[in-house]
């Protein structure tokens, strides 16, 4: 398909979407203005209908289907976004939709999905095996496989983000884009080098389940081995075949981010700029946050999509303290003291001084290592950031105790 082919569709793809879905905010952020040295956007499409951007290619894709094959219904595979996507597209045209989820799917995200009118099925433990199930489904019904991000209609209508962005911002000079399958990134990128090829994408993948750099070298999709990442809405181990011709012409830049960057990036979007942001969603402020100026080359301003919210309160617990850990405002560490009265009651008087605040104490006589008059303590302590926990540290070095950070 030819560029001007793909602009049609994009376009035809705006038009349809306009009157149903959300024109999300572009909010400024000072913190990282600051940090990059140019003005950052944030382009919120965690505020989007079903909590990402995937309705908008899900919609486009449902709402061209022919008669016949919207009378048969449709079927998806998705741990999570796609899936409401799917089930809130398709109740809204008023088709039937089937959705196959992992059994480990997050609990919030099946229930939503539910709640927006699909059937679902929890098979097998990844998404490749639900859309296995999802094709043979598909044989089996007539039903149409909706797919996540390998169809034209999805590329077109994850492309609208990036008209919008130019819209809204007609200076910007730097997209980051959070990268899984390809769907968005391919359609920001289609439309940004026909509008404003000057513009710098970014495609921004987690560090444990990056499978573009490899696919690009080469020329052609190539699958991970494995994956291992809190980022499951990017977790996608072979880029799929119609985003990839058009990234690979478009030739953006691809970088990666540690699950560390993915914390604090969620944690800053929470604290400064008062944003859920689910790991995947966060990407392009991780790499903001944590890759190097000259990796990044930034030409200002600088928009970085988040793509989605839809986090399991629970990982968001764990997320939370894993993001103050790596920022420097969480230390927990074990501290070996003499088993005699008076002898903790002194370890918190030195913490005191330090300024640390304790949230938790633990303590026990039994470990192997310990001497009979030891006691090995773990504390669970809030600094206030990098200097202050290595203050912390420090003191306790001072004043004689053996401490063993904990990670």
């Amino acid at each position: 398909m030819t560029r001007m082919e793909l602009m049609a569709r994009i376009e035809a793809a705006a038009t349809l979407l306009e009157p149903v879905i959300r024109r999300t905010p572009v909010v400024g952020s000072r913190v990282l203005s600051e940090l990059v040295g140019h003005p950052v956007w944030l382009k919120c499409e965690n505020l989007q209908r079903t909590g990402s951007f995937k309705p908008r290619g899900a919609y486009n894709r449902i709402a061209n289907l022919a008669p016949a094959e919207r009378a048969r219904g449709v079927v998806a595979a998705s741990a999570g976004n796609h899936a409401q996507g799917v089930a809130w597209s398709a109740t809204s045209l008023g088709i039937d939709s089937t959705v196959f989820m992992p059994v480990g799917a997050a609990l919030p995200k099946l229930v939503a999905t539910r709640a927006y009118g699909a059937t679902v099925y929890q098979v097998g433990d990844t998404v490749d095996q639900c859309l296995s199930a999802a094709k043979e489904f598909a044989e089996r019904t007539g039903a149409t496989l909706v797919h996540p991000f390998d169809h034209l209609d999805i590329v077109a209508g994850q492309a609208t983000v990036g008209l919008e962005i130019l819209d809204q911002l007609p200076d910007v000079g730097t997209v980051l884009v959070p990268t899984g399958g390809g769907g968005l990134l391919a359609g920001v990128a289609a439309v940004l080098q026909r509008m404003r090829p000057e513009v710098r994408v970014i495609g921004v993948q987690a560090a444990e389940a990056a499978a573009w750099p490899a696919s690009l070298a080469a020329g052609k999709p190539i699958a991970l081995e494995q994956m291992s990442t809190m980022a499951d809405g990017i977790a996608v181990g072979l880029p799929g075949e119609v985003p990839f011709e058009h990234v690979l012409e478009c030739a953006p830049t691809i970088v990666t981010v540690d699950e560390d960057a993915l914390s604090r990036a969620l944690l800053l979007c929470m604290e400064r700029a008062k944003l859920i942001v689910e790991p995947a969603g966060a990407a392009g402020v991780a790499a903001l946050m944590s890759c190097a100026a000259e990796e990044l080359a930034l030409d200002g301003p600088v928009c970085a999509i988040l793509s989605g919210g839809n986090i399991d309160p629970l990982l968001l617990t764990r997320v939370i303290g894993h993001g103050l850990s790596a920022a420097g405002r969480y230390l927990a560490a074990r501290i070996t003291i003499s088993d005699r009265p008076g002898s903790l009651s002194r370890l918190l008087s030195e913490l005191s001084r330090t300024g640390a605040s304790v949230l938790d104490v633990a303590h026990s006589r039994t470990f192997p290592w310990l001497a009979i008059d030891e006691v090995e303590v773990l504390l669970t302590l809030e600094t206030r950031g990098p200097a202050h926990r290595e203050e912390v540290l420090t003191a306790l070095a001072d004043a004689g105790y053996l401490v063993r950070v904990q990670d």
